[in-house]
């Protein structure tokens, strides 16, 4: 608690000694956490960001096969690599996956040439495929450039063996 002594003077005059004045600081101590626990209460803490996705409704498979030229294959790497290719198993080899890195001029770049060169653009698709080294953060980026680009048709899917081999290949 605080204690407040007054200046006594030693002249020759006697004074009466003055009750010292004592301040209870409890009720400030109580005004202060009411205070704090209302402003906890009040604020808006950061809301989650949110990506938009949609996916079908259902499950079920249609049965349509993506034609090689009206689509383009992502793989999210390691170490903020995106590696890219147009091929089905047969024709791929290590040398023909090709890298491309986040930034304007490559990713986006890339799925806008891919689409303009693509048989019919209007069905046009991305399949992206993170691996198990792919960070999160890529994958957002990924999502992101599908907004960028206007791209309506992309998908997510597991790699195949066939591409993690591949894919092995490549950054060996």
């Amino acid at each position: 608690m605080a204690d407040f002594q007054p200046n006594v003077k030693t002249d020759s005059k006697v004074r009466s000694r003055k009750n010292l004045l004592k301040m209870d600081m409890t009720p400030m101590v109580d005004l202060g956490f009411l205070l704090i626990s209302f402003f906890m209460f009040t604020t808006n803490f950061n809301k989650p960001n949110v990506v938009d996705l949609s996916l079908p409704a259902t499950t079920e498979s249609r049965g349509n096969e993506i034609d090689l030229s009206n689509s383009i294959t992502l793989i999210l790497g390691e170490n903020n690599r995106v590696f890219y290719h147009q091929l089905d198993q047969k024709s791929l080899t290590s040398d023909l996956l090709k890298e491309v890195s986040f930034d304007k001029f490559g990713l986006t770049n890339l799925i806008e040439r891919a689409k303009k060169a693509a048989k019919n653009p209007s069905i046009f698709t991305v399949i992206i495929k993170p691996t198990d080294d792919a960070n999160y953060k890529n994958f957002v980026d990924a999502l992101d450039e599908m907004a960028l680009t206007k791209s309506q048709h992309y998908g997510i899917a597991d790699m195949r063996d066939w591409e993690t081999k591949i894919y092995d290949d490549k950054l060996k």
